[in-house]
């Protein structure tokens, strides 16, 4: 296991992670600070533990939104999807409906060339 130290509102936190979340870890710890750094400049010093509990909220709020987002973007995604499948179905029998429609007509011109090169029948002479 690793271990990275972060810094939340001045202060070092030492975190185990996983190897090569390093960074990751890093990161997120950073942007966290962002919000408690947002908070404490809107309020002040409330205490460390009420400052971390509202940050905390902030991010579920943000999480609980691309959540909605996400469900109806993956809603509008199967939308899509079923009318995909419509239209491939639709394709799909237009297409049978074509092929039939060319074997008929393949047929009938077969039919109208045997007609026409058929050789005649002898006629009687007079």
């Amino acid at each position: 296991m690793a271990q990275v130290t972060v810094t939340i509102d001045g202060k070092a936190y030492r975190m185990a992670c996983e190897e090569g979340q390093e960074a990751h870890l890093t990161e997120l710890a950073s942007q966290f600070d962002r919000y408690v750094g947002h908070l404490k400049g809107q309020f002040g010093e409330i205490g460390d533990l009420r400052l971390t509990v509202m940050a905390g909220i902030m991010v579920m709020d943000e999480m609980a939104d691309l959540n909605r987002r996400l469900a109806a973007a993956e809603a509008e995604l199967a939308g899509f999807r079923d009318g995909r499948d419509t239209v491939l179905s639709g394709v799909h029998h237009r297409e049978e409906a074509v092929a039939h429609a060319i074997a008929d007509l393949a047929e009938r011109l077969n039919g109208i060339t045997r007609k026409l090169t058929q050789r005649p029948a002898a006629q009687p002479q007079a």
